[in-house]
């Protein structure tokens, strides 16, 4: 996961790891333990649009995910900003918001280059 910038699915993750290690397969309930361990930990995200995982570009905070994702070329980028304002929105009406996931699609500037 560390090597793309592309978010990878728990099937995508199982099969490289199973050409990693040509001794034994592993079974996907370990996968899906591990990405677990890693999304609890704060060291990777779930794009929930792709049903998908990336490697968290700041381990362990707190913060809003927030993700820029390219519809062109999947690449994602995640914001790294304090901004919170949708959770202080929601903190003014009384709610406690304890998990927040923020996808905004569209073009990279790479693509977009391409493009035009």
């Amino acid at each position: 996961m560390l090597a793309s910038h592309q978010p990878m699915g728990a099937y995508d993750i199982l099969a490289a790891m199973n050409r990693v290690d040509n001794r034994e397969h592993i079974a996907p309930p370990i996968v899906y333990r591990a990405l677990d361990f890693l999304m609890g930990e704060g060291l990777i995200h779930r794009i929930e649009s792709k049903n998908a995982f990336i490697t968290c570009v700041d381990p362990g905070h707190r913060r809003a995910a927030q993700f820029l994702i390219c519809r062109d070329c999947d690449q994602v980028a995640e914001l790294e900003t304090e901004d919170a304002s949708l959770v202080a929105a929601a903190a003014d009406l009384g709610f406690a918001v304890d998990h927040s996931v923020v996808e905004i699609t569209g073009v990279c500037a790479e693509c977009q280059k391409h493009a035009g």
